[in-house]
């Protein structure tokens, strides 16, 4: 399976798998699904309301200036711009994902480590009608198989590729290993994804070998932001518990 490294802004290098084709490959499947039931429901809906409300106007010429006109408008705007919108702001609204995206666990990340910016998400979106618009997404495909890091046309050009959610694991720590009988220090360990315990482990790992105590720092204050822990423990060992105590949980739920 191909990885990327992505150097945070903390100087720290994380590994990630790049997501594979077939990954991307249902997720857009899922995401075609998605605007095909909004195309039938709003086929539904137009169907409903001529059997109710009778077609007598069926075969004029809409004037569109009138107030009926316009709402015809509005009616035709708000279905036909899912299509074309769909993929750009799904992106710009979950933070790289579209939903099946999000179902298959993967997400467009900048090479730099970044976040992508609009610039990005436009760029992507301006060439998607040429990655999968010509055969059928085949030059999609191509070249996200021939690049080697995840690629297509719209992430070459915004230098961005689209990696599995979760960074690769890491070894957890042989000090943050709970042993037989442990009891847990803090029960809102519980509270944190299976993700961001992999990413925290990583962290834990790479900045302890560096003795990088400002990024372990900014770990435990953002651990203790997500799970509303408050302790006087020093940023190390109240991370290794933590790790303990997700893993014990983890275990025992």
């Amino acid at each position: 399976m191909s990885t990327i490294r992505v150097h945070t802004a903390q100087n720290v290098t994380l590994e990630y798998e790049v997501a594979s084709l077939g990954d991307r490959i249902v997720a857009a499947i899922l995401d075609y699904l998605v605007l095909i039931a909004w195309g039938v429901a709003w086929a539904l809906l137009v169907t409903t309301m001529n059997s109710k409300y009778g077609s007598s106007g069926a075969g004029k010429a809409v004037d569109y200036t009138t107030p009926a006109g316009i709402i015809a408008i509005i009616i035709i705007v708000l279905i036909v711009a899912p299509y074309v919108f769909y993929n750009l702001v799904c992106e710009l609204l979950l933070n790289g994902q579209s939903i099946g995206k999000k179902a298959m666990n993967i997400r467009v990340v900048r090479l730099d480590g970044t976040a992508p910016r609009l610039g990005d998400y436009l760029l992507r979106w301006l060439l998607r009608l040429v990655d999968t618009g010509i055969g059928g997404g085949l030059v999609a495909i191509i070249t996200i198989a021939a690049n080697g890091r995840g690629q297509r046309l719209g992430d070459l050009a915004a230098g961005t590729t689209v990696v599995k959610l979760r960074p690769r694991a890491a070894p957890l720590l042989a000090s943050a290993l709970p042993l037989a009988g442990y009891q847990v220090v803090f029960p809102q360990a519980a509270l944190l994804a299976d993700h961001d315990v992999a990413l925290v482990r990583q962290l834990v790992q790479q900045a302890s070998a560096r003795q990088n105590y400002e990024v372990l720092n900014e770990v435990a204050n953002k651990v203790k932001a997500l799970t509303g822990i408050r302790t006087d423990l020093q940023d190390v060992p109240f991370l290794q518990t933590v790790l303990r105590d997700h893993a014990h949980l983890a275990a025992a739920g």
